[in-house]
C-alpha cells in the first residue's frame, strides 16, 4: 500500500467515525426527548440532521476520490466500497433519529403515557449493536461482526413484544390510539437502527474476509484480523 493511499484510508477511517458519533448522540437525544417529553432537544435533533446530510455526502466524495486517484485493490477495494455503504447506513440511521424526534414533540402535546421499559431496553441495545459494530469496524473483528449480526433478532423479539403491549394499550384505551400510534413507529426505527447496525457488521466481514454474509450467509465464527489500517 502506498503511503498516500494509506493516508486517505485513515481520513476516511476518521471521518466516518466523527459522522457515526454524531449519529448515535442524535439517536440518544431523539430518545431522551421521547421519554423526558422535552420538546425542545426533539427540535434540536430534528435541525442537527442538516449536518449529518453534508458530512454523508462528503464523505461519500472522499470515497469517489480515493477510488479515482488510487484504484485500491483487494483489501483496500473492499475497505472503501464497505466505507460507501456504511456512509449511507450512518445517514439512514440519522433519518431515523429525526423520525423518533418529529414523533416525540407531536407526544409532547398530549397527555403523558407510560413509556414501557421494553422499549427503552430496546433503544438501549440497537445504539450499542452500532457502536459495537463500529467498534469491529475499527478492530477489523468479524467474529464481534458475525455476534452483532445473530444480535438482531433479539431486537426482532423485543420489537415484537413492544407491538403487543401498545396494542394493547389501544385496545383498552380507545381514546388515546394516536399517541400509542406514534409510539409505535418510533419502536420501528429503533427496529430499524439495529438493521442498519447489523448491516455495518456484515460489511466489516466483507472486508476483513472478503465473504459475504448478507441474508444470513455464512454466520459462522469468524477469525480476527488486526486490519492494516489500525497500525
Amino acid at each position: 500500500m502506498s503511503t498516500h493511499l494509506h493516508a486517505d484510508l485513515l481520513r476516511l477511517q476518521r471521518k466516518l467515525l466523527y459522522l457515526a458519533a454524531e449519529v448515535e448522540e442524535n439517536v440518544r437525544r431523539a430518545m431522551t426527548a421521547t421519554v423526558e417529553r422535552k420538546q425542545d432537544l426533539a427540535v434540536e435533533v430534528i435541525e442537527a440532521d442538516r449536518a449529518i446530510d453534508e458530512r454523508e455526502v462528503e464523505l461519500e466524495e472522499e470515497c469517489l476520490k480515493v477510488l479515482a486517484l488510487h484504484h485500491p485493490v483487494a483489501n483496500d477495494l473492499r475497505f472503501v466500497t464497505s466505507c460507501l455503504k456504511i456512509n449511507n447506513d450512518l445517514e439512514r440511521i440519522g433519518d431515523l433519529a429525526v423520525n423518533i424526534a418529529k414523533r416525540a414533540a407531536v407526544l409532547t402535546t398530549s397527555p403523558p403515557l407510560p413509556i414501557p421499559s421494553s422499549l427503552t431496553h430496546m433503544a438501549d441495545e440497537s445504539v450499542r449493536m452500532l457502536r459495537e459494530s463500529l467498534d469491529s469496524f475499527v478492530r477489523g473483528d468479524p467474529i464481534v461482526a458475525r455476534r452483532i449480526c445473530r444480535e438482531d433478532d433479539v431486537i426482532d423479539e423485543l420489537y415484537a413484544d413492544v407491538n403487543r403491549t401498545f396494542i394493547q394499550q389501544m385496545e383498552a384505551n380507545p381514546t388515546e390510539v394516536e399517541p400509542y400510534m406514534l409510539l409505535l413507529g418510533i419502536a420501528k426505527s429503533i427496529e430499524r437502527l439495529a438493521d442498519h447496525a447489523t448491516n455495518i457488521s456484515e460489511d466489516v466481514v466483507y472486508i476483513v474476509e472478503g465473504e459475504i454474509i448478507r441474508h444470513g450467509r455464512g454466520l459462522r465464527t469468524g477469525k480476527r484480523f488486526e486490519l492494516e489500517l489500525d497500525t
